[in-house]
């Protein structure tokens, strides 16, 4: 015992000590570590600082999105006003007629027909017209269930907030009636608040029949449940649909942005019943702004609906390279710095997309990513050499894009040519694709097609501009497709190696004979 007690004392001062020298050890150690920790975050905040030192270029880059709409839209006036001609019955109450807008990508159709949108709304809020527009991009809802639902929750929502905010003046109402036996307030001038009480309250005999009207409408918000994105049956969203869009007086403008998305993937029966509405509606009325780049998406249409559909159709024309330039220069005043561009680069974005069926999208994604690089290169100025390296960029992320959404087979039949070409063969021929396409196949268990099934999908890698295939005559040998790769190399094998079903392939070398050619 007493052994086990002299084993547990400090051996000498020292010893006793070391407990106070640890911790003033560890207290010097914890104030070097923060002190390090302190160089270390004036060091990761440099990497900022220096970037936001430098002058930006941009003033307002949003305005070279697609997704903004500009007060003014050059060159299209002609459009807008007739737009504006056939909607201006909805002011007086009255349905105007159907629209369909034509037009290919960029000519200006969705921003022109948002801007007159909004122009419309605006204008039914100042004369007090109910009068409402709703848009529907049919590319992402290209069901009727979608199309039907998300129209029926817009309407249900606004049905909410009108039923909330007059419950909540007919409760003023109430209060004024129970405390002064007439609903007005007595002190004070009158504002357009009390007006409005006044005036509603003049509707009611006496505090029992605003009861009975806030019992009415909380009732009614009560029923308004909004529709799942799936599950219900079709003809249930429809009458939700229906209900909520008919409860009370409007006009309604339903604007569905790439219209033929729609009917492509869905066939025409939501045109069919949205086109037939108004002769069972009571209380509101329905107009519909179709926009499409197919001028002949209405062929494949129920004659009926086409009849209905299209009482009106406007077209808008590409732009030509000196509008382009009218554009963007209406653009780039603001978003940009004053002095920002060199003088040749808005006359090339212009032709670069003149070049592209006059696409003002393609001119102004061109315009915002050349003054992007120019900025990431702390550049003052945008000029020529940055528009190029602009159009180099965008045409690259089109083709990863592009063969990022290919199917399967074509992945396959893409891979194939890309190792015939790696292995030094040019000029590649149909047969030659395909026995390439046939081991790749066996290698990853895919199922192998026809080489009649083959040469279709090289025609279209072909139309997507992904190959370039001319039909060569061989005499007596009949004719076949020889092909050369029209896009990057490496970028495109690294896109189709990021898929998981043909990343097994990366270091398969199937045996490829080289052919050399002689001519």
């Amino acid at each position: 015992m007493t052994k086990d007690t002299t084993d547990s004392e400090p051996e000498s001062a020292a010893d006793a000590d070391e407990p106070t020298a640890a911790r003033d050890r560890s207290a010097t150690s914890t104030d070097l570590d923060f002190d390090t920790v302190l160089d270390d975050e004036e060091e990761s905040q440099g990497l900022f600082d220096d970037l936001l030192a430098s002058e930006p270029i941009f003033e307002n880059k949003e305005v070279l999105r697609p997704s903004y709409t500009p007060h003014e839209l050059p060159h299209r006036n002609d459009q807008i006003n007739r737009m504006a001609t056939i909607l201006v019955s909805a002011l007086r109450g009255d349905t105007p007629s159907n629209i369909l807008i034509y037009g290919k990508t960029g000519t200006g159709k969705t921003a022109s027909a948002k801007f007159v949108s909004q122009e419309l709304e605006s204008t039914s809020q100042k004369y007090d017209v109910p009068c409402e527009v709703e848009y529907i991009n049919c590319e992402v809802t290209d069901t009727q269930y979608r199309v039907l639902a998300q129209l029926a929750n817009k309407f249900i929502e606004k049905n909410e907030a009108r039923i909330e905010s007059k419950i909540e003046r007919l409760e003023t109402v109430r209060d004024r009636f129970q405390s002064t036996d007439t609903p007005s307030d007595p002190t004070g001038e009158p504002d357009d608040t009390d007006e409005e009480i006044r005036s509603l309250a003049a509707e009611y005999d006496d505090v029992a029949a605003v009861d009975d009207e806030i019992d009415e409408l909380e009732a009614d918000l009560a029923e308004l449940d909004p529709v799942p994105m799936t599950g219900w049956p079709t003809d249930r969203v429809y009458s939700t649909f229906f209900e909520a869009v008919d409860y009370h007086e409007r006009v309604v403008v339903i604007m569905l942005d790439e219209i033929d998305k729609l009917v492509e993937k869905s066939g025409d029966d939501t045109l069919y019943n949205l086109s037939r509405m108004n002769s069972e509606l009571t209380n509101s009325r329905i107009s519909i702004m179709g926009i499409s780049n197919d001028l002949k998406f209405t062929d494949f249409l129920d004659p009926r609906v086409k009849s209905s559909l299209g009482e009106e159709e406007i077209v808008f024309p590409p732009y030509d390279a000196t509008q382009l330039r009218d554009i963007l220069q209406h653009r780039a005043d603001v978003a940009f710095k004053s002095e920002a561009l060199t003088s040749d680069v808005i006359p090339l974005c212009a032709a670069f997309a003149a070049q592209e069926h006059g696409d003002a999208r393609r001119a102004l994604d061109l315009l915002r990513t050349a003054g992007e690089l120019a900025e990431r290169s702390q550049a003052d100025l945008i000029e020529e050499t940055h528009v190029r390296q602009a159009q180099d960029k965008i045409e690259l992320d089109r083709v990863v894009e592009v063969v990022r959404t290919l199917p399967t087979q074509s992945k396959i039949v893409l891979f194939s040519i890309i190792l015939l070409e790696k292995n030094g063969v040019h000029n590649i021929n149909t047969g030659e694709v395909f026995n390439i396409y046939k081991r790749l196949c066996e290698e990853i268990d895919a199922d192998v097609l026809t080489q009649r099934r083959v040469t279709d999908l090289i025609s279209e890698l072909d139309m997507l501009g992904i190959v370039n295939a001319v039909v060569v005559s061989k005499g007596r040998y009949g004719r076949t497709k020889e092909m050369n790769l029209s896009v990057p190399i490496d970028e495109t094998e690294a896109v189709l190696l990021s898929d998981s079903r043909l990343g097994d392939i990366e270091n398969v070398q199937p045996f490829v004979q080289a052919r050399f050619d002689n001519d």
